[in-house]
């Protein structure tokens, strides 16, 4: 096989630099699978970890990317075949294993999911981990009880793209959709993805007692800290909160009150090590009934393998709204 462009990040010096270079597959991290990349996009995570920002990378070099949506080139899983459109997110991809960022990717088979018909590579991809996420934390609440009669569902960080994917997938569900961004410009179009209602932070009017008046019926949490804190008092009986990020930070201060004689719950989500038959479930229910109907619109930029580190500034910067593409055949 010829080499193929690869996004690999190094660390020197103790300094975490990411480049575009031309790649062997024997530099790839073993796999079963191997995948001709069509697209990538680029979360939070990716962000932090191709520029070092955080700690996310487990080992250096690696090539960057979490998530990858493509065709099998050649596969020694008798569950996949020379041509199949597969996608790959989570598992490790992008942390411990080389990424998404590549022409080419070589992978576990047991990573690999078929990708369903309602959905193509590109649209898995604007779905991506951002997606799965808010996929997984409607399955994970309803799991747990939560149904859309119980009342509004407070999504904070409504902006960025598990927000934006939640914010749809929750209103079409029938949900009452309560959002929250601190981008006010970003308000208007929020509303028009299915939001009842979009507020500024400073707009929730949070109380700092024990318990508060009920205000929501549960949250999608992307903010977590002082936040999450303030909102747990206000969920009202049997109320779940999807905990999903930490962008205002990774402390949690409160009582166990509202836990203990609300019958609230706070949720983990890590879609990272999601297991595989609740993540194939989960793909089925995004390219079905769950699938964004202003899908595109969530759609910020298509950047390449050569541009993305304008996406890792983007969204860094807090500068962007939805979900970055990359096109790893441009």
């Amino acid at each position: 096989m010829k080499t193929f462009r690869s996004f690999r990040v190094y660390q020197t010096d103790g300094k975490i630099a990411g480049r575009l270079e031309e790649s062997r597959l024997d530099q790839l991290g073993p796999g079963d699978v191997i995948i001709k990349a069509h697209y990538s996009s680029i979360n939070y995570k990716d962000a932090l970890a191709g520029t070092g920002a955080g700690k996310i990378l487990r080992r250096f070099p690696m090539v960057a990317g979490i998530d990858v949506a493509g065709e099998v080139l050649e596969s020694k899983d008798s569950q996949f075949q020379t041509g199949q459109l597969v996608l790959v997110t989570g598992c490790g991809l992008g942390e411990d294993h080389d990424g998404g960022y590549s022409e080419i990717v070589r992978v576990p088979g047991d990573w690999v999911v078929p990708l369903p018909e309602g959905l193509s590579c590109q649209e898995a991809m604007i779905l991506g981990t951002a997606g799965f996420t808010a996929a997984l934390c409607l399955y994970r609440m309803e799991q747990n009880g939560q149904q859309a009669d119980q009342g509004p569902i407070l999504v904070t960080g409504a902006s960025g793209g598990v927000g934006l994917l939640a914010t749809q997938i929750f209103s079409q569900m029938n949900y009452s959709v309560v959002a929250v961004s601190s981008k006010a410009p970003s308000h208007s179009e929020i509303k028009a993805l299915g939001a009842t209602e979009v507020l500024l932070p400073s707009e929730l009017n949070l109380g700092s007692r024990p318990l508060e008046q009920s205000r929501w019926a549960g949250a999608l949490d992307n903010v977590g800290g002082d936040l999450l804190a303030g909102i747990i008092p206000h969920i009202g009986l049997w109320g779940n909160i999807a905990c999903v990020g930490m962008a205002g930070g990774q402390s949690l201060k409160g009582t166990v009150f509202p836990l203990i004689l609300r019958g609230v719950s706070l949720l983990g989500i890590s879609s990272t090590n999601c297991p595989m038959p609740l993540r194939q479930t989960l793909w089925q229910k995004l390219s079905t009934d769950w699938k964004p109907h202003a899908l595109q619109q969530t759609l910020s930029k298509v950047l390449t393998l050569e541009t993305l580190e304008e996406g890792f500034a983007s969204l860094l910067g807090r500068k962007n709204r939805g979900r970055i593409l990359v096109d790893c055949r441009a």
